[in-house]
């Protein structure tokens, strides 16, 4: 795949607004770190859904998009099912475009893992 002009963050989605604000930031910091544009998607609760980020950065001319996991774990039914499914779908309801899913979580990064242990011995320590 060439470098994508968009990042679509697909997470699980709440109807408790604080659940979406991590997600919000994450996608925050990721618009500042790369050229790409970057949507997030949700499985439920909340909008968009995959299809209509997918329709959304197409119809703004978008043609490379890469698909990232905001799952902590690359366990369940989610990851290893319901994304792959979907992605299925909306890649083949958007034959122009070259659309591609990263398997796996973000959270089982090496990285992710470090900051949150960091995070637990802060908290454990205050």
């Amino acid at each position: 795949m060439t470098e994508p002009t968009a990042i679509v963050l697909i997470a699980h989605g709440s109807p408790d607004p604080d659940w979406r604000r991590p997600i919000d930031a994450m996608a925050e910091r990721l618009r500042e770190r790369c050229s790409a544009e970057v949507l997030t998607a949700y499985l439920g609760f909340l909008e968009p859904d995959l299809s209509t980020a997918v329709a959304d950065l197409a119809a703004r001319g978008h043609t490379d998009v890469l698909v990232l996991s905001a799952f902590l774990s690359p366990g369940g039914k989610h990851i290893k099912r319901d994304i792959p499914e979907l992605f299925a779908t909306v890649a083949e309801a958007n034959p122009g475009m070259n659309l591609q899913l990263r398997p796996g979580a973000l959270g089982a990064d090496p990285e992710v893992v470090e900051a949150l242990a960091a995070a637990a011995a802060r908290a454990a320590r205050a």
